[in-house]
């Protein structure tokens, strides 16, 4: 089961309006395992970025000079989403904004891409939280203060920092542990630069079993037998 967290910087919030997309990032986890595999590009939007938008994400139209354009990138980002199940939060936004980007890269090369919905499967995780959390804030800050994740490093949204938050608030959110997860040296698949936080690394069946004594299989049969006794015989673990 391979599940890409994914995240997009944008100058802005209608792509209808002549917004573009200037930074993706995503993760890769199999069965529910982070493999260190990545995918972060920073592009070059051809427009100006407002100044509403870089107080959310602080990247200026300076940083992005040199920086490729999305027609560029277009086939890695595909081969590395293709098939995959993504886990985006509020997915409607980002898919907005990667199928205009891929409809612009097509015009660009003379040829047709495929929608992102159309070779992926898509998990919104914010309708998700909001069908677990109804009535409550569930963006990624609330969603950190509920599960207990420290986001203190997340001064303003990055699009690979918010898909490696996204993806302790979902795999907490659907019954998973994130430190638990295989965390092994990142591979970058774009070619952006790409920093993630390591996490200690516990490989299943490396935890100790640790077996009850006598004295405490005798002392929790003499408890299974007062509950018994209050309980008329109705002692669901005894009968077991």
């Amino acid at each position: 089961m391979r599940l890409i967290v994914l995240d997009t910087e944008t100058t802005g919030l209608e792509p209808k309006q002549g917004h573009r997309l200037i930074e993706v990032g995503a993760l890769e986890m199999v069965n529910r395992r982070l493999t260190g595999k990545s995918f972060h590009e920073y592009v070059q939007p051809e427009r100006d970025i407002p100044m509403e938008a870089q107080a959310v994400h602080g990247i200026t139209e300076d940083f992005l000079k040199g920086k490729a354009l999305f027609s560029t990138i277009a086939d890695d980002f595909i081969e590395f989403v293709r098939g995959a199940e993504l886990i985006i939060h509020n997915a409607p936004f980002d898919l907005g904004f990667l199928d205009n980007e891929l409809a612009i890269a097509g015009k660009a090369v003379g040829r047709s891409y495929p929608k992102i919905a159309d070779i992926c499967k898509i998990t919104d995780s914010l309708k998700l939280a909001r069908q677990k959390h109804p009535g409550q804030k569930n963006n990624l800050d609330a969603l950190c203060r509920r599960y207990g994740i420290n986001n203190a490093h997340r001064e303003l949204h990055g699009a690979l920092l918010d898909s490696e938050i996204l993806a302790d608030v979902y795999l907490l959110m659907t019954g998973g542990q994130t430190d638990l997860m295989l965390a092994t040296q990142t591979v970058s698949v774009g070619g952006g630069a790409t920093t993630i936080n390591s996490k200690v690394t516990l490989q299943a069946g490396s935890l100790p079993v640790v077996l009850a004594t006598n004295e405490e299989l005798h002392a929790h049969q003499i408890k299974l037998e007062t509950v018994a006794k209050a309980s008329d015989g109705q002692c669901l673990w005894l009968n077991a």
